[in-house]
């Protein structure tokens, strides 16, 4: 989340007018994972699809940037069903042309600080539930019951995703149905759900330490996503090998080679709308880009807050609707530069996550109403360490990140002012954040004292502007039960033309950013897109050749 340097990483085209190339199929709107798995796919049918991207780089949260010789990434942190033939893998690999390897993190991929006590996740469902039984010997059969609820939300997503593909009036006669077969935890909270299982509160803490991955706490949270996460790293975490840069540099050359395009500095104004249709879009520029089909990946919010005509907004209802759903969690990010390589500081490549008390709910609550209050979770994240590259890239330094949640209302007065420009109050409130949140860091690694060469800190206005997140969420939509219960969250809109993908159609994270793309390609193209999707799962689609560094920084 840093301004733009000769030295920051650069994904994709940058938009001029006389550089569109003629008329397109579809049009997409942010090139997150969701947006670019969309289009990759809509290419892959023989469409011709131009993304949009109001960043100076492509990739949306996978985005990478590099500051005083050190390199960060702003999202993703880690990966999990990298490590066999999933579905998920299956599709990452067929996105990348095969050229984005993924290195897997230490087995104990999750290190948990609860209060005084120390717990790990670890890689494998059998070594998971031996680790858990280890330190809550009086309860396997609550851990048992648990991991079985896992595959219980797991079986039944298959039928909740496929749901997001009904048209309308489809869906409301398979609703009944739909309530019957799916299981009453799809409806209620983490929380809930667990202490149905087990009323001991430091289990229900270790279940539940990567709720930062999902930033909602327990009592807050969908046991729907809280499950999704769950089971998603079950078998470990891993990095993409290179940067997290890399997953969108792999994707962009097979929506080039059916003469799409990725153009960065592309600022959508407004979604046009004709006759009750979407019929293209007006750029920040003046110029205006018609296509039969426009695909939001910039999140529900943003998509009918601020990029359509309000008066179409409150003909087709979504006024309303938005009043269903708020926006997710904002956060601070801290970036860290040392000398010295990641072997020689000792650090791991296992995640930290570093809580004051199991109460998760009550430690969020007083933070946010005093900023003074023990921070409610602090996540320490060694991308070099993570990626075997990292030293051939930066050799001789390393790199830590830090995330911590913040409410948007700290920062708000300043909403709307200069980036670097925001004045002393707003900077020496980031340097008391940034101090804390290295305080907590150097309580875990005592050995980095005196060894930070360059921090920075970004805040909730970071994410707003480089993102175009308004209340600079994280997650999109918070993932609440409330959330999971609206089935106008899907790809088709009430707009003729108009499409939405990525995080708010099925679930937050990279994985579920790209199933989301996945859902809505398909929903377009309908039959012709199960060819591909056959060949996608059988690992036989003909891969797309990464022309090195062409994409990198191409102008």
């Amino acid at each position: 989340m840093a301004a733009l340097t000769p030295s920051t990483l650069r994904i994709g085209k940058r938009y001029r007018a006389n550089r569109l190339n003629g008329q397109y199929d579809a049009l997409v709107i942010g090139s997150g994972p969701g947006g670019l798995t969309t289009a990759a796919l809509l290419s892959a049918i023989g469409w011709k699809v131009a993304v949009l991207e109001q960043h100076y780089t492509a990739g949306g949260y996978t985005h990478s940037y590099e500051r005083n010789g050190y390199e960060w990434d702003v999202g993703l942190h880690y990966i999990g069903d990298m490590g066999a033939p999933t579905m998920a893998r299956k599709f990452m690999d067929w996105l990348s042309g095969g050229a984005l390897d993924w290195a897997p993190m230490d087995k104990a991929y999750d290190r948990f600080f609860i209060g005084d006590e120390v717990f790990e996740a670890v890689a494998g469902k059998d070594e998971f539930r031996a680790n858990l039984i280890k330190h809550f010997p009086a309860e396997q059969a609550a851990i048992d019951r648990y991991l079985k609820l896992l595959s219980e939300v797991g079986s039944n997503m298959q039928l909740y995703t496929v749901a997001r593909l009904l048209k309308p009036w489809q869906l409301k006669l398979a609703q009944p149905l739909l309530n019957r077969l799916l299981p009453k935890h799809f409806r209620r909270s983490t929380r809930e759900v667990l202490e149905e299982l087990t009323q001991n509160q430091t289990l229900i803490a270790v279940l539940t330490g990567q709720w930062g991955d999902l930033g909602l706490p327990p009592a807050q949270s969908s046991f729907i996503i809280h499950a999704l996460i769950a089971r998603h790293y079950m078998h470990g975490g891993f990095y993409p090998v290179g940067g997290s840069w890399r997953i969108a540099e792999t994707i962009i050359p097979r929506i080039q080679a059916t003469g799409g395009e990725v153009f960065t500095y592309a600022r959508v104004k407004e979604i046009i709308v004709e006759d009750g249709r979407a019929r293209g879009v007006l750029m920040d520029d003046g110029h205006r880009i018609d296509a039969p089909c426009i695909i939001s990946s910039a999140g529900v919010m943003n998509t009918f807050q601020r990029l359509l005509p309000q008066d179409v907004v409150r003909k087709t209802g979504y006024d309303q609707l938005l009043k269903t759903v708020t926006p997710s969690s904002a956060h601070l990010g801290l970036y860290i530069g040392l000398k010295g390589t990641a072997e020689e500081l000792g650090l791991p490549k296992t995640n930290f996550w570093i809580y004051p008390s199991a109460d998760y709910e009550g430690d969020v609550s007083r933070f946010e109403k005093d900023r003074t209050a023990p921070v409610p979770v602090v996540y320490v994240s060694f991308p070099s360490a993570k990626d075997p590259d990292y030293a051939r890239r930066h050799p001789g330094t390393s790199t830590i990140e830090v995330v911590a949640p913040a409410p948007f209302e700290w920062f708000e007065q300043w909403s709307g002012s200069t980036w670097g420009k925001r004045g002393a109050d707003y900077d020496a409130l980031k340097q008391e954040l940034g101090d804390r949140l290295l305080e907590a860091m150097f309580e875990k690694l005592p050995q980095l004292r005196g060894k930070i060469d360059y921090w920075e800190i970004s805040t909730p206005l970071s994410t707003q502007h480089f993102n175009a997140y308004e209340r600079g969420e994280l997650y999109g939509l918070n993932h609440d039960p409330k959330r999971f219960a609206q089935n106008w969250l899907m790809p088709r809109t009430k707009i003729p033309g108009l499409w939405l993908t990525g995080q708010d159609i099925l679930s937050c994270g990279v994985v579920g950013a790209m199933m989301g793309g996945v859902v809505t390609a398909q929903a377009i193209g309908g039959l012709k897109m199960l060819p591909v999707l056959k060949r996608v799962m059988a690992g036989t689609a003909p891969a797309v050749a990464v022309p090195g560094n062409a994409v990198l920084g191409s102008d």
